[in-house]
């Protein structure tokens, strides 16, 4: 374990994009394989797996390195672990990175898909996941911020995402932005 945090350490914007990307595109299969209704009983079968190289690319793309980026820009201007710290960085996180991420979500599957309107996924089904996404970013990035290393906090970020990531993925999937 300890060569594994050493190589971690030595190499953290490759260790945090790959692994957060990994987090991403799984997030898309187990909502296909488990959300989707699909035979569970078969592994893999009827997975798409070009939809899950879809959000694997937006997820590569765009999600990890802006978060990698964006968590080491956040510590530079509210460095720390306090309260007051911690409180700066989950609210500037939450008016500026979330709008950004739920569109590139949208807007970048959508446009890998080739849709006529790239924004009609986003129109309709934005303010449930960002409603969503307050709740739950808020309290996650409480924890990142307050207790996870910055070195990790990436790699992080990618293992809460693929939780948030499933229920993007399978509101996606439904029509107007509603859960059925």
């Amino acid at each position: 374990m300890n060569r594994a945090w050493a190589a971690f350490r030595a190499h953290p914007y490759i260790s945090n994009v790959v692994g957060y990307t990994v987090l991403f595109a799984s997030a898309d299969l187990f909502q296909q394989r488990v959300l989707g209704r699909r035979d569970a009983s078969v592994a893999f079968v009827g997975v798409d797996w070009r939809q899950t190289a879809r959000v694997a690319t937006v997820g590569f793309c765009f999600h990890a390195n802006f978060n990698y980026q964006w968590l080491r820009w956040l510590e530079k201007m509210l460095p720390g672990g306090g309260v007051k710290a911690v409180t700066g960085k989950v609210l500037v996180d939450q008016l500026v990175a979330a709008p950004l991420t739920i569109s590139a979500f949208y807007i970048g599957l959508s446009l890998l898909e080739n849709k006529d309107d790239l924004l009609q996924d986003w129109r309709e089904k934005f303010w449930t996941s960002y409603k969503t996404g307050v709740v739950f970013w808020s309290t996650m990035q409480a924890v990142n911020f307050s207790l996870v290393p910055p070195v990790a906090r990436t790699v992080f970020l990618g293992g809460v995402a693929l939780v948030f990531t499933i229920f993007l993925c399978h509101l996606r999937q439904q029509k107007g932005g509603k859960l059925e």
